[in-house]
């Protein structure tokens, strides 16, 4: 090789400096904010507090059966109310068989949530298999487990919500009366 200087430069190191460049922090500008809804507590945090629990008394009254879908019931505005005060991200519901299921939502559990969860474990399993099949209600005993519910089943449909508008009741009134 001889003593000439190099004419050709290579494009990918051509004006780089020999310091590199300064390194951004790791600090976010912009964090997301948490999906859970303000009042919506965790029922752990409850239980340190010692809050109590009141359970929605809607849940007495839907007669609901345990294998056809939430949204079979006649009056859909239950399905909205929160299943307990105060509302919580998570519980878990407990049946005398043993069955145990977990109803979640981080913008406060729902009845329809806990009934979504507790459809989940029966929709397959045929009316005859079930001696109770329908959802008579929901008991907290904070003696017994603090952050969960029992669910109690019978062998009736108990007594259906008074009020609501369906088409369904409209067309059983017109029918009614053109009979008489």
């Amino acid at each position: 090789m001889s003593g000439e200087p190099l004419t050709k430069v290579d494009s990918a190191v051509q004006g780089l400096e020999a310091t590199s460049p300064p390194k951004e922090s790791h600090i976010h500008k912009h964090r997301r904010a948490s999906s859970s809804a303000n009042g919506v507590m965790n029922i752990n945090d409850l239980e340190a507090q010692g809050t109590e629990l009141q359970i929605a008394k809607e849940t007495q009254m839907l007669g609901w059966k345990v294998n056809t879908s939430p949204t079979s019931i006649d009056d859909k505005d239950y399905l909205k109310v929160m299943l307990t005060t105060p509302p919580v991200k998570k519980i878990d519901l407990y049946f005398k068989t043993g069955l145990h299921v977990t109803a979640r939502n981080l913008k406060g559990v729902t009845i329809r949530d806990a009934m979504d969860a507790i459809h989940k474990s029966f929709k397959k399993r045929p009316d005859d298999e079930l001696p109770e099949p329908y959802l008579k209600g929901f008991e907290w005993d904070k003696e017994e487990s603090w952050t969960s519910l029992l669910v109690h089943l019978s062998a009736n449909a108990g007594p259906k919500p008074a009020g609501g508008s369906s088409k369904k009741k409209k067309k059983a009134a017109a029918a009614e009366e053109e009979a008489a």
